[in-house]
């Protein structure tokens, strides 16, 4: 039942990804870009949070995964901070 909602968890970023990449496509508004960059990342976490825990049990993968998260979350905060005009 955890790997259903740990790839529902990944399905639902991509979703967020694509829709805040089309806004950002429409608009040119800075701050979807980032957000979407943010999603983006947060999908691949929860993806490699899948490999990590059922398909290669024997690898750890936490570190990249915390890396890749820690980016993401970093790209939103700069478009946050930097670009909100």
């Amino acid at each position: 039942m955890a790997e259903f909602v740990y790839a529902l968890c990944a399905i639902t970023s991509i979703v967020c990804a694509v829709l805040l990449l089309r806004g950002y496509r429409a608009n040119r508004t800075r701050l979807l870009f980032w957000s979407s960059l943010c999603f983006l990342a947060l999908a691949l976490n929860n993806a490699m949070l899948l490999l990590d825990l059922y398909v290669i049990p024997s690898v750890d993968l936490f570190v990249p995964r915390t890396a890749i998260a820690l980016a993401g979350i970093a790209a939103l905060l700069y478009g946050l901070i930097w670009d909100t005009h």
